[in-house]
């Protein structure tokens, strides 16, 4: 499904539906040709974890999920007509919300649901610094990079994402310095 475009000064918006309420890219144009992106967030429950094959919404597995959130921005970049690759991109912030965990209860197993809060913790830390060495390993890191892991109204999620990065058309070098 084609996205419709709304633009407006510098910004351009990418978005679906007939009453939309959020967009899923936005473009700002720069002064110098680059454009800064933001990418809306994704909030994963039921149906990504069907199509990232896991067993049920109880096992949050973000060795699988941080890539696929990666390959469905890039997806949408493609299909807006920004860009080719996500590795086109420089990210600057990254946020992250890991969602408490499914289960076991807090209530009726304390030291299970801390220990599983520990392990996600850990899983969705090890999981993005996995993924910026393995796809983007030329690239700089975000300067602010937020984890936490909370609650939020879905509740069959296990995370939520969102991102702003740059897409540097006046020739960004990737030297180190």
């Amino acid at each position: 499904m084609a996205f419709d475009i709304k633009r407006r000064g510098k910004l351009t918006y990418y978005y679906r539906a007939n009453r939309p309420v959020f967009s899923f890219v936005v473009t700002e144009a720069q002064p110098d040709g680059d454009l800064k992106v933001y990418l809306a967030g994704l909030t994963g429950g039921e149906s990504a974890t069907r199509n990232l094959g896991l067993s049920d919404t109880a096992t949050m597995d973000p060795d699988k999920e941080i890539p696929r959130v990666f390959q469905t921005w890039e997806s949408w970049l493609k299909e807006a007509g920004v860009c080719d690759s996500i590795a086109e991109l420089d990210f600057i912030e990254m946020h992250a919300f890991g969602c408490q965990p499914k289960a076991p209860s807090p209530v009726a197993d304390p030291a299970g649901y801390a220990a599983e809060l520990e392990r996600l913790r850990a899983a969705y830390a090890r999981a993005y610094a996995a993924y910026f060495r393995d796809h983007l390993p030329e690239h700089g890191l975000p300067a602010r990079f937020t984890v936490h892991v909370i609650d939020v109204p879905d509740k069959a999620a296990s995370y939520e994402f969102y991102t702003t990065a740059l897409l540097q058309r006046s020739g960004g070098t990737g030297k180190k310095i």
